[in-house]
Parts: C-alpha cells; structure tokens; sequence
C-alpha cells in the first residue's frame, strides 16, 4: 500500500510522556540499560554492560526490545568504526 507522510518516522523525536509510557511496558533490563543511557550517551554495548552490571546477552537483548519501541538509536563509533554506539530517542 501507500505510506502516508503523517506517520511518525525515526527522526521525530518522541514526547517525554510517549517516551516513558513506552518504556513502562519494557522488562526491567531494558528500563535499567535507557537509565544509564539518559545519563551517559552514547556508549557501546560493552560499555553499557560495565555500567550497568548487567551481563552482555541481558544488554543485547534490553537493545533489541528498546530499539523494537523506538526508544533508542545506534550509528557507528567515531573512535572505532567496529562498534556501534547507542543513544536515546527523546
């Protein structure tokens, strides 16, 4: 079908409301990797792992739940071209 040019895309920035109503139905891994991300961004997903403790698989999978809600961004490090760095989409 058509796309429509009223819907939402990737580089509209999201309302903190829609924001933190999207988050609130994330698993607590997901909500505890956006925390540190609001605070310390962008970072890789090792250094996500060291900062919030959590294990390497429990990150990888907080990413893909956060990126599936649109709530976060990745592109590639400036510093090492191998790693992608992740952001908040707010």
């Amino acid at each position: 079908m058509s796309t429509s040019t009223a819907e939402t895309t990737r580089e509209d920035p999201l309302s903190e409301s829609e924001f933190r109503e999207r988050l609130r139905e994330l698993p607590p891994s997901a909500k505890l990797v956006a925390k540190v991300l609001e605070s310390d961004a962008p970072l890789s997903q090792g250094q996500l792992a060291e900062e919030s403790l959590l294990p390497d698989r429990t990150v990888r999978y907080a990413l893909n739940r956060l990126e599936d809600a649109d709530l976060v961004g990745s592109r590639y490090s400036f510093k090492d071209a191998r790693k992608q760095v992740y952001f908040l989409n707010t």
